[in-house]
Order: structure tokens, then C-alpha cells, then sequence
């Protein structure tokens, strides 16, 4: 009895090393550079310059 993947060794490489749905580890950098991304469109929105309207002149 040794396991699910017993007979196959996954050798990853470059991209597949880190962000990998096989290990525990590559699915836990999946989220963090999920949440990550959208942390960071938040913020873009919220911390952009808001358009001004131009003044209303009186006549």
C-alpha cells in the first residue's frame, strides 16, 4: 500500500514547478495568486483619479 501516485513521479519544471493542480502546494499558490490579482484590481479602481466634472459658470 503506497498510495495514490505510488508508480508516477511528477518531475515539473518552470511554470508547472510552482503553480500545480497535483500537489497541495501548486494549489495553494493558485489562490494566493488568485486573490492577489484581485486585490490588486480593486485597488487600482479605487485608488485611480476620479474624473472632474467641469464648474458650472453663472452668467
Amino acid at each position: 500500500m503506497e498510495g495514490h501516485n505510488a508508480g508516477s513521479q511528477h518531475q515539473f519544471t518552470r511554470f508547472r514547478k510552482y503553480f500545480s493542480t497535483y500537489t497541495i502546494t501548486g494549489r495553494i499558490n493558485y489562490v494566493i495568486a488568485t486573490y492577489a490579482m484581485l486585490a490588486s484590481i480593486i485597488l487600482y479602481f479605487k485608488l485611480r483619479p476620479k474624473k472632474k466634472t467641469p464648474a458650472v459658470t453663472q452668467k
